[in-house]
């Protein structure tokens, strides 16, 4: 696997600052195995250049989600990966939670990095009881983190004064140039002081960020397009991450050269005013 200098922290370990997200490989929320060979082969691609991060989850394609990146990792040292999994509200339950978080590293064929929550829900008591449930998975070593998705700063504050023994070191949102609500809510500044990763998913909304021609006038100054200028803007904060989808070679590799490299204030500033 190549290196990457561009690293930040998850919990302990170090992961790329770009990662690959798999929401729709695999199917989205029923199987599709049109793709696999494909699907498998595009997350290698991404794990040669040197991407250590994998997004997936339990509701992605059934589960098919994750059987493709079991197989797309089988050739790759396990240690250097850094795999997100997360757990769906219709788990949330102590012995649920459990039983889905073993049926999700089966299907992975090897241990869960972080588990999430996927979604909040309305009923703090089962929010509550899940984590308890993770924490005791952490010390079996089914997983090593805890982490939430979707939680705003009030849910988050009170999940984590719920922990009893570990620290939830991640929260996936989605965040982007055009949907920058985790900066105006206090969420971002909120995670930065506790040292919690920000994982921010549809960076590039869909592609739409891609096409900006604003963006691609700020990225000429530095050889880089569009979408490698919205990427940027996101992982230009200390603590937060992008995981964009892994769709064909062509996207991964700009994805790829998204990192390496930083916007300057004045010219960040400007990509805010492209949205």
């Amino acid at each position: 696997m190549a290196k990457v200098s561009d690293l930040k922290r998850i919990g302990d370990n170090r992961v790329t600052t770009i990662g690959m997200g798999t929401w729709g490989i695999g199917g989205k929320e029923t199987p599709d195995y049109s793709q696999d060979r494909e699907s498998i082969e595009v997350l290698r691609h991404g794990l040669e250049l040197g991407i250590n991060l994998i997004d997936t989850a339990e509701f992605y394609g059934a589960g098919h989600s994750e059987e493709l990146v079991g197989k797309a990792i089988e050739d790759f040292e396990r240690e250097e990966l850094f795999i997100i999994s997360k757990v769906w509200p219709t788990h949330f339950s102590y012995s649920e939670a459990k039983k889905a978080a073993r049926a999700s590293a089966k299907r992975l064929g090897t241990y869960i990095d972080i588990y999430l929550l996927h979604w909040p829900v309305d009923d703090f008591r089962r929010i509550e009881e899940t984590l308890h449930a993770l924490e005791e998975l952490v010390d079996e070593g089914l997983i090593r983190y805890i982490g939430v998705s979707n939680f705003d700063l009030e849910l988050l504050k009170r999940s984590q004064e719920a922990m009893k023994k570990y620290e939830i070191v991640a929260n996936e949102v989605k965040y982007s140039l055009k949907d920058r609500w985790p900066e105006t809510t206090g969420l971002l500044d909120y995670m930065k002081g506790e040292k919690m990763t920000l994982i921010a998913y549809t960076p590039l909304e869909k592609g739409t960020l891609a096409r900006n021609e604003c963006l691609a006038e700020i990225g000429k100054a530095y050889g880089k397009t569009s979408a490698q200028v919205a990427l940027n803007y996101l992982i230009w904060e200390e603590n937060v991450v992008a995981i964009p989808k892994a769709g064909n070679r062509t996207h991964l590799e700009e994805n790829f050269s998204a990192m390496g490299w930083r916007l300057s204030k004045e010219d960040r500033e400007k990509a805010r005013g492209c949205v």
